[in-house]
Order: C-alpha cells, then sequence, then structure tokens
C-alpha cells in the first residue's frame, strides 16, 4: 500500500500475500449491473455485490452501468451519469473498506462508439467513423469516450472493434472499420492515441480493449462466431497488424473472439496468444474472454469436457481475464494463475486506483459536454459519403421537399448497436435536421425496415407529387427494443417475434444484402411519380444498392451516423458542408459476388455469367460538390517519400481524400493485386493546389515470404494515386535494391 514503491514492486509484494481464491477473483468479470441497487434514498451496492466480493473476492466488474433492453435499464430505472458516479463509489468503498486486502474494483465499460451509458454522448459506429478517412477525428473521439468513462469511474473501454469486415452478411459489419488492414490499423491507432494512458497520462487514460482476437470477421457462411478459415500468412499480413498497431499506441486489454481458427478456438489458442500478443509483440496488458466464450469451449466447440476444463485450458492458453465468471471459480494453483492476476492488479497500481480510488460527482459535467456534442456532429458530417449526384444537389431550401422513408424520423434507427436509451431531445433525426433548415417540408413515413404487413405508401406517393423533390431515407437498423430475446451473450435471437426494424446489429446476420421489408416498392413507387428522388441509405453494412444507382438523382450513405446525425446530412443536402466521406467498405453488386473485398490476392477474377466481378462501389470511393485533378506524383530512390500534387479544380471548396496504393509485381508468395498504404484527408480552396508528402514505412513493401520470416524482396514496386481503389491516374515504378 506504500506509493513510494513502483507498482512492479508493489504487485509482486501483494500476490505473496493472497490465496489462491483471492487471486481467482481477480480474473472473474461478471455482469456488473446487478451489482447496485437504486432507491428513493440514492445508488448503493447490493446484496449481489457483496456476495461478489465476500465470497468470490471480486476484482472487475463489465457493463456496470450498461442501459438497454438486455440489462432492461431504462431512462426511468437506469443511472444519470452523476448516479453512476455515486454507484462507482459506493462500489468501491466496499471492496476498499470491507476486505482483507483492500484491493480496489476496476470497472470495464462497453464504449465502441461513446460510452453505452444513459446521458452520454453518441458517436457514429465505428464504420461511420472509418468513412472520414480522418485519422486526427478519431483520436478526438477516442479522447471524448475516455473522459466521459474516467468521470464515471470506468478505466477500461471494450473498443475498439478493428475486425476485417469482409463478409457483408456478418451482422457486426457496423462495429468494424472495414475491411481494409492498414485503414483499420490508422483508425484504431487514432482511437487508442484518443483513449491510452500513454498520451493522456494515468490519471486520465482508459485501457482500450481491442476486440476480437482474432480474424472473426470473416465467418463462414455470414454467420456471426462461426469459423474463420484463413491462414497463417493471411493472419500476418492481414488480420493482426491492426491489434499490433494499436497496442504500440498505447492499449492495454485484448478480448478473444467466439470463432475458431484451424480447429482451435481463439479463447484457447496459445500460439495466437500467448506465443505471438504476449511473447512475440511483448504485449504488456491482459487479455479477456469474450462474454462466456471461455464456457463455450465446452458448451459450443466441444473440446473441453467441463467447464473446469474450459477454464484450465483457456488461462493456460494465455486468457487472463473470465468475462461472465462462470469458469475461472474452477481453477486451482499453477503458475497460469500467477502470471494472469500479475497482469491486472499491475495496471491497477498504474492507474492510481490504490492510491486514488474515489471520484468527485461533480466531474460528470463533462459527460456529454458541448464539446463531446461538436466531435459528435463533426464525425457526423465526415461520415457522409455522396455516391451519385445529377446535379439535384446541393438543394434549395426554398423547394418543396418530401421527406419520406422509415429511416427519416426514427431515432433509434440513427444510433447502430451497442447504444443506452436517449432522451428524445439528444437525437436529431434527418427530418428534423431538413425542418430546421426549410420550411415547406412535408414527411410520411411510407414503410418500416422490415415489416410487409402494414404501409402508409400511397400517401408518401402522394406527398411526392405535391412536392418539387423526395428526399427519401431506406437502408437497416440495429434499434432494439424491450420486446427482443437474447442470448447469455447478448446477441439478439432472430425469430418470428423479433422487432420488424432490425436488421444488423451482433446477432442479425443475413443471407442476402438487399433492402427488406417493403422498401424496394416505396423506392419503385416514388420514381413513378417523375419527381426528382434523392435516397439516403443509413444502414450498418453495405447494402444493396443497385436500383437506386440506375434511378436516383442522387445518393449517399451514412453508416449509423449517432446523435447528430440528422443535421449532418441537413447540412449536406443544402450545400452547407461539403461531402467527402470515402467508402470503407465495397458494395457488392449481389451477395453472390462475396467475398468482394478490393485487396484479394492475384489473380484477378473473371467476370460471372450474369454480372461483373467488380463490385457496384469500389473500396475508397465517394463524390464532392467540387472536382479534383492529380497532377503530379513523385518519389525518394528509396521509395520512401512519395510526393503527390492535387488541384481542387471545381468552384467549390472541399475535403479530399487522397489514397496512395502499392502493388508488388513479382514476389515468392502471392500478393494483392492493390495495397492501400497511405491516405491523407486535405482541405482544399476553391483552384487551390498543393503538394501531400507520404512517408512509407518498412510496412509498406514487406511480406512474409515462404519461412513466414518477415522481409522486404528487392524488386520493382508500383505506387498509384488517386481519390478511390478503382480510380487511380497517377503512377510511380520504383526499384528497391
Amino acid at each position: 500500500m506504500n506509493p513510494k514503491f513502483s507498482p512492479e514492486e508493489r504487485t509482486e509484494d501483494l500476490i505473496k500475500r493472497m490465496t489462491i481464491q483471492e487471486k481467482i477473483g481477480q480474473l472473474l468479470c461478471p455482469l456488473g449491473w446487478p451489482m447496485y441497487e437504486k432507491t428513493e434514498e440514492g445508488v448503493s451496492y447490493s446484496d449481489e455485490y457483496v456476495k461478489f466480493i465476500q465470497e468470490q473476492h471480486g476484482g472487475m466488474l463489465w457493463a456496470t452501468f450498461r442501459a438497454d433492453p438486455w440489462t432492461k435499464k431504462t431512462l426511468e430505472n437506469g443511472l444519470t451519469p452523476r448516479e453512476a458516479a455515486e454507484a462507482y463509489n459506493a462500489l468501491q468503498h466496499y471492496a476498499m473498506d470491507s476486505t482483507r486486502l483492500g484491493i480496489p474494483i476496476i470497472l470495464a465499460e462497453e464504449a465502441p462508439h461513446g460510452h453505452m451509458a444513459i446521458g452520454t454522448t453518441v458517436f457514429p459506429t465505428s464504420i461511420g467513423l472509418a468513412a472520414s478517412w480522418d485519422k486526427d477525428l478519431l483520436e478526438e473521439v477516442g479522447r471524448s469516450i475516455a473522459e466521459e468513462l474516467c468521470a464515471v469511474g470506468a478505466r477500461i473501454g471494450y473498443g475498439p472493434v478493428i475486425d476485417l469486415a469482409r463478409e457483408p452478411r456478418w451482422s457486426r459489419v457496423e462495429e468494424t472499420y472495414g475491411e481494409d488492414v492498414y485503414l483499420t490499423t490508422e483508425m484504431a491507432k487514432g482511437m487508442v492515441r484518443g483513449t491510452s494512458p500513454k498520451h493522456n497520462g494515468w490519471d486520465k487514460g482508459v485501457v482500450s480493449t481491442l476486440k476480437h482476437f482474432v480474424a472473426y470477421g470473416i465467418p463462414q457462411g455470414g454467420h456471426n462466431g462461426n469459423p474463420s478459415y484463413v491462414g497463417e500468412r493471411d493472419l500476418r499480413e492481414n488480420f493482426l497488424p491492426a491489434f499490433h498497431g494499436a497496442i504500440d499506441e498505447g492499449a492495454l486489454s485484448v478480448m478473444t473472439s467466439y470463432n475458431s481458427i484451424d480447429g482451435v478456438p481463439s479463447t484457447a489458442n496459445k500460439k495466437l496468444l500467448t506465443d505471438i500478443l504476449k511473447a512475440e509483440w511483448g504485449f504488456q496488458g491482459f487479455v479477456v474472454s469474450d462474454l462466456v466464450s471461455i464456457d463455450g469451449l465446452a458448451g459450443d466447440h466441444h473440446i473441453a469436457a467441463d467447464l473446469e476444463d474450459a477454464a484450465i485450458k483457456a488461462l493456460t492458453a494465455g486468457c487472463d481475464v473470465d468475462l461472465g465468471a462462470n469458469c475461472y471459480p474452477y481453477l486451482y494453483d499453477c503458475k497460469a494463475l500467477d502470471r494472469a492476476v500479475r497482469r491486472v492488479l499491475l495496471l491497477k497500481f498504474k492507474l492510481g486506483l490504490f492510491d486514488n480510488p474515489y471520484i468527485d460527482p461533480a466531474q460528470t459535467e463533462v459527460v456529454r459536454n458541448e464539446k463531446h456534442t461538436e466531435v459528435a456532429l463533426q464525425a457526423a458530417r465526415e461520415g457522409v459519403v455522396l455516391l451519385e449526384n445529377d446535379g439535384i444537389l446541393p438543394l434549395s431550401k426554398n423547394a418543396k421537399i418530401a421527406v419520406i422513408g422509415p429511416n427519416a424520423d426514427v431515432q433509434y434507427n440513427q444510433l447502430g448497436d451497442y447504444t443506452a436509451p436517449q432522451p428524445e431531445e439528444n437525437i436529431i433525426t434527418p427530418l428534423e435536421g431538413i425542418r430546421a433548415k426549410a420550411s415547406n417540408v412535408s414527411y410520411v413515413k411510407g414503410c418500416a425496415i422490415r415489416d410487409t404487413e402494414k404501409d402508409n405508401i400511397k400517401e408518401a406517393v402522394r406527398a411526392a407529387k405535391q412536392a418539387d423533390v423526395a428526399v427519401v431515407f431506406v437502408g437497416g437498423s440495429s434499434a432494439r427494443d424491450f420486446g427482443t430475446k437474447y442470448k447469455e451473450t447478448g446477441a439478439a435471437i432472430t425469430d418470428e417475434n423479433s422487432v420488424s426494424d432490425m436488421e444488423a446489429g451482433e446477432g442479425f446476420d443475413r443471407a442476402t444484402l438487399e433492402l427488406l421489408g417493403l422498401q424496394d416498392k416505396l423506392l419503385k413507387e416514388l420514381k413513378k411519380t417523375g419527381k426528382p428522388l434523392v435516397v439516403v441509405y443509413i444502414e450498418g453494412r453495405p447494402l444493396d444498392k443497385a436500383w437506386a444507382k440506375e434511378n436516383a438523382n442522387a445518393l449517399l450513405t451514412q453508416f449509423y451516423p449517432g446523435q447528430a446525425g440528422g443535421e449532418a446530412i441537413a447540412e449536406v443536402l443544402f450545400g452547407e458542408y461539403n461531402p467527402a466521406g470515402r467508402l470503407p467498405v465495397s458494395v457488392p453488386r449481389s451477395a453472390g459476388q462475396l467475398p468482394v473485398y478490393y485487396n484479394k490476392p492475384f489473380p484477378k477474377g473473371h467476370d460471372y455469367i450474369e454480372m461483373p466481378s467488380d463490385p457496384l462501389y469500389a473500396f475508397g470511393y465517394g463524390l464532392s460538390y467540387t472536382t479534383f485533378s492529380y497532377d503530379r506524383i513523385t518519389s525518394a530512390e528509396d521509395g520512401r517519400k512519395v510526393s503527390v500534387t492535387i488541384t481542387n479544380t471545381g468552384s467549390r471548396d472541399g475535403d479530399e481524400v487522397m489514397q496512395l496504393y502499392i502493388t508488388d509485381p513479382l514476389a515468392s508468395t502471392v500478393r494483392p493485386r492493390l495495397q492501400l498504404r497511405g491516405f491523407e484527408r486535405v482541405n482544399l480552396k476553391a483552384g487551390e493546389t498543393r503538394t501531400v508528402d507520404f512517408e512509407l514505412t518498412d510496412d509498406a513493401f514487406a511480406l512474409y515470404n515462404l519461412d513466414m520470416r518477415r522481409v522486404i524482396e528487392p524488386g520493382e514496386f508500383i505506387i498509384q494515386a488517386g481519390p478511390s481503389s478503382d480510380n487511380l491516374p497517377l503512377k510511380q515504378t520504383i526499384t528497391l535494391k
């Protein structure tokens, strides 16, 4: 307990004093929301918490302040930020004052796009953040999230999710940064710079838990948790670098995934968790299972005889913490136990929990403050992707506008999964955003996302006929309600009684990518009116846009834009903000093309009988209200510095996302046909010319050779630059000796 000694010395001293049961308790992380009680007198700890501390010597809680239909915590019975801070102090006081050793509790909270608790700031989901292609923005979002977590006493934030989304049928695409290793790595590094103690100090930083280790986003058949088929070279070149990069930036926790790779579940994969993560990379943080994924070694994967067997397999493989806390109570004394406890306790000492365990509830004023809400708005703006525009946009504020569609005025359809209940005044829908800027606006919903029984399409057609333009908001939804049933993991169960709108979010995998319900019918009936049609997809995955591409006068996408999405899209529609979002995932023409990610290895695929093999919209694609020309590319002899000159050739100021790709045309192992290796979002005034320098590291040219050694092979490399992966007008060939 003496702060004059180092965290390492204090950790070793404490471990020597602990019983086996006390050590095991530090590795248990059960559901946190049953651990407090809210009464008219205030907030305090519950009998269940007393039992957890006294009988299991518990040291960690998950999702204590989470509110959603699964937890059954609402705006009425959940905790405001100040109440959450008071609850934290009560929990911490009991842990410190009523136990033999006075070891503080540490709280882990869901925070992929904002803290999943009442009253917090809701940022765009990760796929929407990635559409900004803005590393500095991600850092600001991360810093805002960390401030809101620390304000209520939470020091572990679950996120970012850095799975590669190569399978759009998978239900959790919205939680990722897209399909590409380089973009995902840079987005993850930006987020962790904003959250980690390495960049913000141990008193202000939080432990970011990277999810999900590893290759979880390519499940067979798109089924959440199914096996992933990937070789070691592919793992090392595409799936592991984002984790390695985020850890180098200061991430201190990694979560295992539900899937298996080559017959080994990730939660029991010693090669991944110990040999690569801890030994090869020198990772100093701790590994936590995904919720009940240790249980799943027995119940799902059938590689363990029972929970005790599962616990031993997970711990010895390198999984330190049991999320769900069902298995590790069965552990026995072994070296692996001390190794795991050491990692958890060391972080508690470094975070200052032993010396400054309590917080001032007044500091919760930072939660959802003006600065954070402005960051959320800017993130929503930067993530809007303009796909088509025949000149109809920007709209005139004097036009008669018919706002139509299932996503025009449903608040929760803007927010994505892992979002807490929201007061109505905290969320701006597209209809509200448009009405705030234009006076002659009508609204008809038309239909729901999934419901095929009820609609008012005729009323929508009538409104369109009376308007100058119809702006139609379609797409998907990850909005849960209190009628949805859930698995023990929190994933939703899909059946005939599921909520009609939800077609994405954990557990809602798709067999197709078409619009569900009567949305196609709605669009086609509106087209028949002859009125100009602006279509906006609000979605969690890249849905089918083939009809809209051919028939809409303008087409845009917003990947669940968060609390300010309605204001952001209105600014874009009326030209107050020039869109510059770019696709972080390829948009397929059909589910039959999958997988369709841009950086497939050689050889290039041939076309199908029914359609081309290339996607409908390519990775990195997006339009603007201005135009840009790529004028010149130069590179240093060693290829490490590449300069690209562009000009804003239009009449409006705007952002351009400059993209740099590399091809290795001759190598010892099969290479990607194209690989993103640099990007920069730059703002250019109308007529302005600018040269941007890209600094390329070894990673830009390296590969894993036949001996699985990471090397740079001499020879030619083709460097290309342009506005998207399928439009690269500048090319330079360099030779590395």
